[in-house]
Parts: structure tokens; sequence; C-alpha cells
């Protein structure tokens, strides 16, 4: 009976405290969230990157700026250390690039375009080839190599519109940006062009990276819009022997030494576990580089500077990262990680913001199940602010290598992405984009995950 009535009390006295607790935890939580939105600072750092140090490609001038401006803004939020974490990156130039489509009757069309990051040039004068239309990988690779061999390669893979989660669209397309103009180059192609990886219907070409396969020669990689593109497929109806001239200055330089920026509240009990959260500083030299990813850069900031003026002191030590070179290299994610083990850290979770700034709504996570069910558990906090999925896996590029080297949990914050692949590596990219309230609700929901593991760790 004795035993009966301690376990009831036992049980009670828990029940009461997690009821404490989640008041506790509500009415904090509350306070961050009042504070992020009624100040909307992580706004003012976007307009101030976006507008006056603009695109920042790694190893530009731009980039350097960044560096110099995060680590500014990091030491103003009171957090307790700021610091530059050395490493070497690649070093890109776009230079001057054109291009025009000539039809069968050898009418030009000025077309516009965007290099590929990290390919090489044509050289000062340019290439004029015959166009080869690719519908997928698949059709390519049955072909005779003879039927490629010198033409340009038009790969006119689709966006999928269909999918509600754009990022599932995403995935398929941009394998033609990266890897396919080297299967394109094995086959004796000259050069390729690809229907931009975005859902825009409008005439601005989305970059991103390539990845040259170092056994097949590398050829000149350029994207032109979807509208372009839709206009392009059916010249090649009527006109197939119709021909593209590109020329395009882009060349890689030399490494240049850049800078992680590094803020961190030391935890006030087990500060030797920490939670590092963070976006990249870099972006593309076209836009802004606003939604990518300008808004998880000022998020990060944002939850260092909310427990910083609010007085909150976390029970471990959490640490906000921005990241250098995730676009091209995600040379800052690696140096991260290799730091981290030699300075034997515990990381117990890592979460990155590198989505664009439109309303979240959950995060994504690969973590064991057991710590999957203890983030659920929380739902009931989060449900307030919009937050009400915990069902994807995923995590983030420059998290990535802590994952795969040390196991760390990790996650990434899901925003709305409908309207993402229309800005994304464009110069659509622009601060004008980003809603200023859908903004902060993004670092209320960094900021309230934050806090949540700081005190009850995973």
């Amino acid at each position: 009976m004795k035993k009966i009535l301690c376990l009831s009390l036992l049980l009670a006295f828990q029940k009461l405290a997690t009821a404490q607790n989640f008041k506790k935890d509500s009415t904090t939580m509350k306070e961050m969230s009042n504070y992020i939105l009624s100040n909307y600072e992580c706004y003012n750092d976007l307009r101030y990157l976006c507008k006056q140090i603009g695109h920042r490609i790694s190893g530009s001038p731009q980039a350097a700026k960044a560096v110099e401006w995060g680590k500014s803004v990091l030491e103003k939020t009171g957090c307790d250390r700021v610091y530059l974490q050395e490493v070497m990156v690649p070093h890109w130039v776009r230079g001057e690039e054109e291009a025009a489509i000539i039809n069968e009757k050898g009418h030009r069309s000025k077309v516009v375009i965007s290099s590929m990051g990290n390919a090489v040039g044509t050289g000062a004068k340019g290439i004029e080839a015959q166009l080869l239309k690719i519908n997928n990988i698949e059709q390519l690779q049955r072909m005779n190599p003879k039927d490629v061999k010198g033409k340009i390669v038009f790969f006119n893979y689709r966006f999928n519109q269909t999918n509600i989660n754009t990022f599932e669209s995403y995935g398929p397309c941009v394998y033609y940006r990266w890897g396919a103009p080297s299967e394109a180059a094995k086959m004796g192609a000259a050069a390729v062009v690809i229907r931009s990886v975005s859902s825009a219907f409008d005439d601005k070409p989305h970059t991103g990276s390539i990845s040259y396969n170092n056994k097949y020669p590398s050829i000149p990689s350029v994207a032109i819009s979807n509208l372009a593109a839709d206009q392009l497929e059916k010249l090649l109806v009527t006109e197939p022997h119709s021909k593209m001239y590109i020329r395009t200055m882009c060349e890689m330089l030399p490494d240049v030494k850049s800078y992680n920026v590094i803020g961190e509240i030391t935890g006030s009990e087990i500060p030797n576990e920490i939670i590092c959260f963070g976006g990249h500083l870099d972006s593309w030299d076209i836009g802004e580089g606003a939604h990518d990813d300008g808004a998880g850069v000022v998020q990060s900031i944002e939850v260092l500077r909310t427990f910083a003026k609010l007085g909150i002191r976390p029970k471990r030590t959490i640490r906000a990262i921005l990241f250098m070179n995730e676009e091209n290299g995600l040379k800052g994610g690696q140096k991260y990680a290799e730091l981290a083990g030699q300075n034997n850290e515990n990381h117990i979770l890592a979460i990155e913001t590198d989505a664009g700034g439109a309303t979240p709504f959950g995060f994504s996570m690969s973590m064991s199940a057991a710590k999957r069910n203890k983030v659920k558990s929380w739902l009931p906090l989060f449900l307030p602010y919009g937050i009400y999925s915990f069902q994807r896996e995923g995590g983030g590029a420059d998290i990535g290598p802590l994952q795969r080297k040390f196991g760390t949990p990790v996650m990434g914050l899901l925003p709305d992405s409908q309207r993402y692949f229309d800005m994304h590596h464009s110069e659509n990219d622009v601060f004008e984009n980003v809603h200023r309230r859908e903004l902060c609700l993004g670092s209320v929901a960094m900021t309230l995950m934050v806090y949540m593991v700081s005190m009850y760790g995973l």
C-alpha cells in the first residue's frame, strides 16, 4: 500500500512539475516572440547586408565585407564570445557573358544567360554550334556519341509544378545543373545550356554550382530562363537545325582566405553541450542573396540577440555560425566540422536555416526516434506560433559534415516554399522580396527551438 501511495505521489509530483515547466516555458517563449516581432532587428540587419554590401560570392570583396559586418553585428548582440574561423575558399568570377539563338535562316535573337557557378568560360571568341534538345539524361545516354559531338546540348528538363513541397521538384532538376554537363562532355558536346532550375515564369535565368567530372573535358555550361526555354523548345520543333552562340568569360582564380563568423553564449549549467545553428554568409553573384541565405544569417544572429537582450541564460552553450562558401564549395561547413573534431566538441544538435525567409511551419529532423519524439512532445508549446510539422527528414548542407562525421542530430527550418524557387539563385533574390513579418517569424521559430533544447537537451 505504501509503495502504491509513494508511486501515486511521485506521478502527481511529476505531473505538477511538468505543468509548471510548461507554464514557465510558455511565458518565456511568448516574451521571446514579442521581443522579435516588436523590434524586427533581423529585418533591418538584412536590409543593410543586401543594400550596403550586396551579393557576396566567396572570395569576393563583398564576401570580405560581409565577414566584417557579421562580426560587428554579433559583437553588438551582447553574446559572450565572437570569433572568426579561418577557411580557404574558391574564388570564381563570372565576367562578361552573352548569347544568341540562330534560326535556320540565320536570324539571331539575343537570349539572357547565366553561367553555372565554377563553370569554365568559352574564351573571347565564344562558341557557335548546332543545338541538340535533350529532355532527360536517359535520352542522352541512349544516343550515339557521333550525334552529340560538337553540339550544344540543351537540357530541357522541367521543374515539376505539381509538387506542393517545391523542394521535391528541385532535387531531380538540380542534377541537370550539377552533373549532367559532364555526361554531355563525355559524349563530345561543345557546351551545355539548361532550362533554369526554377518554378518562375519570367526571363531571369537561375545560376548554381556545377561539379565537373575530371574524367571528361570541362565544357561551358549556362542556364536560360523558363520563358526562353519554352521559346527555344518551340523553335527546335520547326527548325531543328538551329544554332546557338555563347560567349562567357568566367574563370576560377586562386583560393582566397576567408572566415566563418561565430558568436556564442556559454551554457550556465552544461557548457560542454553545444547547440549550433546558422546560415551561410556567401551568396551568388546575381541578386542580393536575400532569401539565400541572408535570411538565415540574420535569423541566426537574432537568436543570440534575443537571449542576450532578455537576459535569458541557456543551460547549454548556444552558438550561431555564419558559414562561408556554402554555394560553390561548402568549405565553411567542412572546416567547422573539422575543427569541432580537433577540439573534441560535443554538439548535441545542429540547426540550419537555409530555405528562405518566408513563413515557417516546422522543422525537418534527422535524429534517433527517441530524440525526435522528445521534440514532438514540445508541439503544444510551438503550435501558438504556427509551428506544427516535425515529420520531414532533413538538416542542411553546412551542418551535413557534422552529421556525417560525428552522427550529430540535425534540423532544418521549414518555411513555406511556394515562392522560393522563383527567386533562388537569380536576380529576383533581393531584399524587397522578403516580407518583414515572415522573416521575423522564422527568427521566432529558431529562437524557441534553441531555447527548448538549451533547457532540456535531447
